[in-house]
């Protein structure tokens, strides 16, 4: 890969990591919900997971896709079901009590497992895998990797301190509620492009 090849693909990691999606908008909630602390598993799962997604994809899950159009629709129709979940869960978190840990945010696993339902997710490891890697070797595909590595964990870091810092303006149950219903019709919204490309 050239050097301005491997400078537009950091640009491209940076640009789709950073900006509003499923990933982001879930850990500001869980920031806001649990605390940047107890929600870094969330953020590694995120991280890594993505990673490991763009590696298989590379390493030819995309001809798959390319051999079977259906698929498509298959993984549009469970990455929608999912969202409309992960929605209705956001909106249904309770406050927690006082002194008490207040439910769980997402583990690693469930983090890195996401990554395969989400629209984004598709979208970024998609575009980066064809635009950026003209000879898809393991070498350019091991560079998109390394890059969306170091750059996502930090840009999905910055949400979920975000969500963090949150929690002074969250400072009452009606309050969170509210913070909460707004991130699950934000995270429905997600969806748009998804359904109406």
């Amino acid at each position: 890969m050239t050097y301005d090849l491997i400078t537009a693909l950091i640009l491209f990691a940076f640009v789709s990591s950073i900006t509003p999606g499923p990933n982001n908008l879930m850990l500001m909630a869980s920031g806001a919900n649990f605390g940047v602390r107890r929600t870094v598993p969330h953020m590694l799962g995120v991280a890594l997971g993505f990673v490991v997604m763009v590696l298989v994809v590379g390493a030819g899950l995309i001809r798959v896709f390319d051999a079977v159009p259906v698929l498509h629709l298959v993984l549009k129709v469970v990455s929608v079901i999912y969202l409309l979940f992960l929605a209705w869960k956001i909106a249904r978190a309770a406050p927690p009590k006082p002194g008490a840990e207040g439910g769980t945010p997402m583990t690693f696993l469930q983090a890195a497992g996401f990554q395969w339902v989400n629209p984004k997710a598709w979208a970024m490891a998609l575009t980066a895998l064809t635009v950026y890697t003209p000879e898809q070797t393991a070498l350019t595909i091991l560079t998109v990797g390394v890059v969306f590595g170091l750059v996502n964990l930090p840009s999905v870091g910055s949400w979920a301190i975000l969500g963090q810092q949150m929690q002074r303006v969250l400072t009452s149950p009606a309050r969170l509620r509210l913070f909460n219903y707004t991130m699950a019709v934000l995270l429905i919204a997600s969806l748009y492009p998804v359904l109406f490309p």
